[in-house]
């Protein structure tokens, strides 16, 4: 029995239909690019991503979460940078950006699959309480394929509820996982050629509730500001819930309003009170990736 899942998006559905339908006529391509030779993807297509997905949380927390790794059709890396060791931390995370070659694209697509992101592999489910699920997304000449391993960080070699195998499979992906980034490894900057800060074109502001006792600024939670100074520049918040109408609210600020935000949060840390139709808000702001465009794209993080 597998316990991993695999799920198929609807480019792969919509390959297997045209070719079906069209037999020996051979149109294996569409324009979402399933089809299309291994490296000939959309610039801003996520080729590979690893994300966590689930777990105990806030649900403004869990919805903000970053993609640990992602890989676009042009060679983009996307991932999160250095961060400083202090609570609370900046406002705006560090991202940053560096272009790998479209043949080590290739590579990383069939490395991934030989350590068995590819649907084939059974992963298990540990017997672990609220850990988070380590998501698995591939992109091939059939569509884009994503696999949930549960836990994957989090269960050891001796967690309970995985036989000989699962752990073994485990191993060799965590293997990967580590390879990856390493200072020789597919997705590490190349000599010369550094990485720098990712510029979004928008940014998801996701929050809870309104703020009550934050401490913006000061070292110690006596240090109690409510900063009514600090206008929170987007749309007003909270926004719309995100999936279930008991979800985070959530707003998208683009344009000369994001101009503004980046501005006004460089300074700030991410319990900051933002100041929005008379209120006080806690504010996670969660720069959008370049296959993202609202919202709705943050839902499945939760």
């Amino acid at each position: 029995m597998t316990n991993s899942r695999l799920r198929w998006t609807a480019p792969a559905v919509s390959l297997l239909l045209l070719v079906t339908a069209c037999g020996s006529q051979g149109e294996t391509a569409n324009a979402d690019g399933a089809g299309q030779p291994e490296g000939a993807h959309p610039a801003d297509a996520v080729v590979f991503q690893m994300t966590s997905i689930g777990g105990f949380g806030m649900p403004s927390a869990l919805a903000s979460r970053i993609p640990a790794l992602s890989v676009y059709g042009d060679g983009r890396v996307i991932s999160e940078g250095p961060t400083i060791l202090i609570y609370p931390g900046p406002a705006l995370p560090n991202l940053q950006v560096h272009p790998i070659a479209p043949e080590d694209v290739s590579t990383l697509l069939e490395s991934a699959r030989a350590a068995g992101v590819d649907g084939a592999v059974d992963f298990g489910t540990p017997a672990l309480a609220d850990a988070p699920t380590t998501r698995f997304t591939v992109r091939g000449a059939n569509g884009t394929e994503q696999i949930d391993v549960p836990a994957l960080t989090e269960a050891g070699d001796d967690a309970p509820g995985l036989t000989a195998d699962q752990r073994a499979a485990r191993t060799r992906l965590r293997a990967f996982v580590a390879s990856l980034t390493g200072e020789s490894g597919l997705l590490a900057p190349a000599k010369g050629d550094s990485a720098k800060p990712y510029v979004p074109t928008a940014v998801a502001g996701i929050t809870d509730l309104p703020a009550e006792g934050s401490a913006a600024r000061g070292d110690s939670p006596s240090d109690v500001v409510f900063d009514i100074n600090n206008p929170w520049p987007g749309p007003t918040l909270p926004g719309e819930p995100l999936g279930s109408g008991n979800g985070p609210g959530c707003v998208t600020v683009t344009g000369d309003a994001l101009q503004t935000l980046i501005a006004a949060a460089a300074g700030e840390t991410a319990t900051t009170p933002w100041t929005s139709d008379g209120k006080n808000w806690t504010v996670q702001l969660r720069p959008l990736l370049p296959d993202e465009t609202s919202c709705g794209d943050l839902v499945a993080n939760g």
